[in-house]
């Protein structure tokens, strides 16, 4: 057996609770957009079920970069257990060998194999996008695309538009007037995505009218406005190291905000969705990316379903559960190439309450769309991650997730843990503990008097081993534990 549990039963008995009586399931469609789920909205339903987004995906260039073989990448997530991945839809993509530290970068296609919703046009000065023209191509390759992530049941967050970290990546840019022939006035890169960037917010408005009118059919799938809008425009709002200042540099330890600018620009194009979809049969969740790491969020627009984190800490979901919405992870990275990290962000994150994980996987790139690839990069990913976050998705679906939320209160007399729990305060106790100093631990759980199976997960393995019915006293179980690896998950459930 790979964890010796030793119960210890508090001896002083008192009255055994009474679970109350079962309540009707709130029925699920069986078809229709992937929707906030009715009874908990901090999920999703989809499909006639309760559903929590796990993943380890590649770097969003699945769709716009025409050497990418999609389909053998999209069949690999599948076949590996993963339920959804991130795409950039064209408006912005970077520069090959020059971006961020990676090697091989999806993001980055080589010269003229960039796809893009528009059309171009050669002449003298070169070749230019046509803003006001789409080109076919780039929506057949989407149609396909969309069909193949639906029919293997895998969901894609559609993310219209990205920050524009550098003048390099400007310069090279569909939506600079240098390089279309449609716009006649400077725009700084800063102000692009703003209400204050002239001409081109008909564009862009268009490009958000005309992908919401092509990908209204699918079900698998919702809309993020903008990625990382603090990265154009930012106001350091936390410093998540024991430091108040917030030096503009040090990107790494605070929380920074998009300012007001890039906040009235999303909800300019949030309006534009919800319009468009008004006359259209479905109706599809939108996203938005607030902030790295972890912070309150004061403004989040009523029609906003999914608050997304990058390289999320679990506070973030505590200080935004109160929205009552899903809480996303939906970037990881900048935390090394190994994957026991990734997989403990992912169970931290989500039995805090989140609804979502994406872990940048660097393995995925042209010619090893099977995530088989070894990538220089700043963060990880691999087979053998993929296989484990599998076992985080399997443990997650096999509760009743939409009774569930986070009461890391219930846990006592733990020390050397740092525990996560997600309960109905009743009957399910699903808990995932970090040791930390020490692979002996210790801890009560407040359960209310009764019977309860105990039952240990190994997140690195999936071995779970069964530890058969235990009695509560005082309202509590004691529970030992061997934790060799520094971290164990266990399901507690009412008899």
């Amino acid at each position: 057996m790979k964890y010796a549990i030793l119960i210890t039963l508090v001896t002083a008995m008192v009255s055994c609770s009474t679970p109350p009586d079962s309540e009707v399931p709130v029925p699920l469609p069986a078809d229709g957009p992937i929707q906030l789920h009715p009874e908990n909205p901090h999920y999703f339903q989809y499909r006639g079920k309760t559903l929590a987004l796990v993943t380890s995906a590649e770097h969003y260039g699945a769709l716009l970069n025409l050497d990418f073989d999609y389909q053998t990448y999209l069949k690999t997530l599948a076949a590996e257990g993963m339920n959804y991945t991130r795409i950039f839809t064209g408006s912005y993509f970077e520069i090959p060998g020059e971006s961020f530290g990676i090697q091989k970068n999806t993001l980055a296609p080589e010269q003229q194999r960039a796809i893009t919703p528009w059309e171009t046009i050669s002449d003298e000065s070169g070749v230019k996008y046509d803003l006001s023209k789409w080109n076919a191509q780039y929506f057949s390759r989407l149609n396909e695309f969309m069909n193949l992530a639906q029919s293997l049941g895998i969901v894609v967050e559609v993310t219209f538009f990205s920050s524009i970290y550098r003048d390099q990546h400007w310069d090279m840019n569909p939506q600079n007037p240098a390089n279309n022939v449609n716009i006649d006035h400077d725009i700084d890169r800063k102000e692009a995505q703003t209400l204050n960037n002239g001409e081109l917010l008909q564009y862009q408005e268009a490009l958000v009218a005309k992908l919401v009118h092509e990908l209204n059919a699918f079900d698998n799938f919702f809309f993020e406005i903008q990625n990382e809008p603090w990265a154009d425009r930012n106001v350091a709002v936390y410093n998540i190291i024991n430091k108040e200042d917030l030096d503009p540099g040090d990107w790494a330890y605070k929380a920074d905000f998009a300012d007001q600018a890039a906040i009235d620009w999303h909800d300019r194009l949030i309006a534009k969705i919800v319009s468009e979809e008004q006359s259209l049969p479905k109706k599809h969740l939108i996203a938005q990316n607030y902030t790295n790491f972890k912070a309150p969020i004061p403004y989040v627009n009523e029609h906003v379903s999914i608050i997304n984190f990058h390289y999320a800490w679990p506070e973030a979901v505590e200080w935004n559960y109160h929205y009552d919405k899903v809480v996303g992870f939906d970037e990881s990275g900048f935390a090394g190439s190994g994957d026991q990290v990734y997989r403990r962000q992912a169970w931290q994150f989500m039995l805090s309450g989140g609804g979502l994980f994406n872990n940048l996987d660097y393995s995925f790139y042209v010619g090893h769309e099977d995530g088989k690839g070894e990538n220089n990069a700043p963060g990880g990913g691999s087979t053998a991650l993929r296989k484990q976050l599998k076992i985080l998705s399997d443990f997650l679906h096999g509760l009743a997730l939409e009774k569930l939320k986070p009461n890391t209160g219930l846990i006592t007399n733990s020390p050397g843990l740092i525990p996560y729990v997600l309960t109905d305060n009743q009957d399910t106790y699903a808990i995932y503990l970090r040791a930390i100093g020490s692979n002996q631990a210790r801890f009560e759980l407040k359960t209310g008097d009764g019977s309860f199976q105990v039952v240990t997960l190994d997140p690195l393995t999936g071995t779970y081993s069964e530890q058969g019915t235990v009695e509560a006293t005082e309202g509590k179980l004691s529970l030992a534990l061997e934790v060799p690896e520094g971290e164990i998950a266990l399901k507690v459930i009412r008899r």
